[in-house]
């Protein structure tokens, strides 16, 4: 008698909670990426970024706080590399900071750009006019681009890594100080060093920031909403599983 009552279970639990295949299906696809961000250099900056791919498609979301205020940040993906951060012991030549370049090793090249207009490949890596700048100290960021094959390689691959730039690291409330940037000799390093990192894994549902630069403080976003669509599937299960476990139990009372 328990083959009769398997079917009609199963066909409840489906018909009960749709959303929830949905939503698992999306996740085993990897279209959901988070990174939280550490600080380096003692920059003390902190944040989150949060990355949906549909196809080559990526809508990026960052918040993030302890910048240099008033001043742009440069931001990356990074790929190709080891899908990890370096630390501050990671300063190789022992000048006070750790550069782009010996934080390459863990962290890889420029995959894209994080600009706030215009292009997002990794010729505009240094394109300073184009990144957010933090009037206050904090960066709420969002924007929706295509990214390259080899970068949407990378977040499948596990070794995409958010990473963003600039430090006050003298403490002068601008970029300055007499060590120069290991990418553009014109520019202090303070400009170009890494201040927070954070690899790009795959999201967990209720962890994105809230609000960004084009929805507002006050909005919800898609991953926000993504994430109640997640927890009402979850309130489905349960009254799913209810419905099976009730189900079981009279059919077992119309057998005695």
């Amino acid at each position: 008698m328990r083959k009769a009552f398997a079917l009609p279970t199963v066909a409840i639990a489906a018909a009960a909670f749709p959303l929830l295949t949905m939503t698992a299906a999306s996740a085993a696809e990897g279209g959901s990426f988070q990174a939280d961000l550490g600080a380096l250099n003692q920059s003390g900056v902190s944040g989150t970024g949060m990355v949906t791919l549909d196809g080559n498609q990526a809508t990026v979301m960052i918040e993030a706080s302890g910048l240099l205020a008033g001043s742009p940040h440069a931001q990356h993906f990074h790929i190709g590399a080891e899908g990890t951060c370096p630390t501050d012991a990671d300063d190789e030549n022992g000048d006070g900071f750790v550069s782009v370049t010996e934080g390459a090793p863990y962290y890889g090249a420029i995959g894209t750009s994080l600009t706030t207009t215009g292009d997002t490949s990794p010729d505009s890596g240094l394109a300073i006019d184009r990144f957010p700048t933090a009037d206050d100290g904090t960066i709420a960021y969002e924007r929706t681009f295509e990214v390259s094959d080899d970068v949407h390689a990378a977040f499948d691959a596990g070794t995409a890594v958010l990473v963003l730039h600039g430090v006050d690291k003298n403490g002068s409330g601008a970029y300055d100080g007499d060590i120069m940037s290991d990418l553009d000799p014109s520019l202090p390093m303070e400009a170009t060093a890494p201040a927070a990192c954070g690899p790009l894994t795959t999201a967990q549902m209720g962890t994105a920031p809230s609000g960004g630069a084009e929805t507002g403080a006050g909005s919800t976003s898609g991953i926000e909403q993504q994430a109640a669509i997640g927890m009402g599937a979850l309130a489905l299960t349960g009254a799913a599983a209810a419905g099976a476990v009730a189900y079981r139990r009279r059919q077992a009372a119309d057998q005695a």
